[in-house]
């Protein structure tokens, strides 16, 4: 298996090479290195610089978080632009650091940027992770008449906000637009979770035994992708037995 391996990236380089009309004595050293040389090829001719700078610079993020959000604090303090306001909010987000990402998503909502889809979006989503539902709700009038918001993570988490504050009718409405088939595997737990909890047991199961007969028709990476989920909804559904 492994010569035949090595065969097909032989393979692959030399005919790159031709067609982009590269160095023919990159063709040389493909054949007469075929590990080393068709490698060297690759990292030289066919990886762009820019995606090596990229898996560098997210290998540097995973050792040092902090760095990412200073580097993006000097950005943003020798030029103030939207980007770069948002930039650094996103980098909060991720890191968790809730109230950092709500001041800076809100600073940038000003001008033509004051309802601007994506950052209303990411503080609905701030809000909710920090346990401000009230705001979650507010934020929601402004964008969703957005033809992108019904199908959006703002929409689930705004139905999710609805049930934390006890408004379990729309609630309900907001999250079955989650509901369809071999999709939406999280927010359809979420779901059927919400149904459960509304004494609504024939509703929760039937969304539960849906999933997990989907899983058994989905392809090998959709199981892979939905594999937890699909566990959860079969421990969930068999406790209601």
């Amino acid at each position: 298996m492994y010569y035949y391996l090595i065969i097909a990236l032989q393979g692959f380089c030399i005919y790159h090479c031709y067609t982009n009309r590269n160095s023919y004595y990159w063709i040389f050293a493909i054949i007469f290195l075929p590990l080393i040389g068709s490698l060297l090829y690759l990292f030289m001719n066919v990886f762009r610089k820019r995606d090596i700078e990229k898996v560098q610079e997210n290998l540097v993020t995973v050792i040092n978080p902090s760095k990412k959000i200073n580097d993006l604090e000097k950005k943003l303090k020798f030029s103030e632009t939207f980007e770069n306001q948002v930039a650094l909010a996103d980098a909060y987000l991720e890191e968790e650091m809730y109230s950092d990402a709500i001041s800076h998503y809100e600073s940038s909502l000003k001008d033509v940027f004051k309802n601007d889809f994506y950052v209303i979006s990411k503080v609905i989503e701030a809000y909710y992770y920090s346990s401000n539902f009230e705001e979650v709700i507010e934020y929601t009038k402004r964008i969703e008449g957005n033809s992108k918001f019904k199908k959006s993570k703002a929409s689930f988490l705004y139905g999710m906000a609805l049930d934390k504050k006890d408004i379990p009718e729309l609630a309900e409405e907001q999250l079955r637009t989650f509901d369809a088939p071999y999709s939406n595997f999280m927010e359809r737990l979420e779901l059927a979770r919400f149904l459960i909890r509304q004494k609504k047991l024939e509703d929760g199961k039937i969304i539960y035994n849906e999933m997990i007969s989907e899983s058994e028709n989905m392809s090998k990476h959709g199981n892979k992708m939905n594999r937890n989920l699909i566990k959860k909804a079969k421990e969930e559904v068999a406790e209601l037995a």
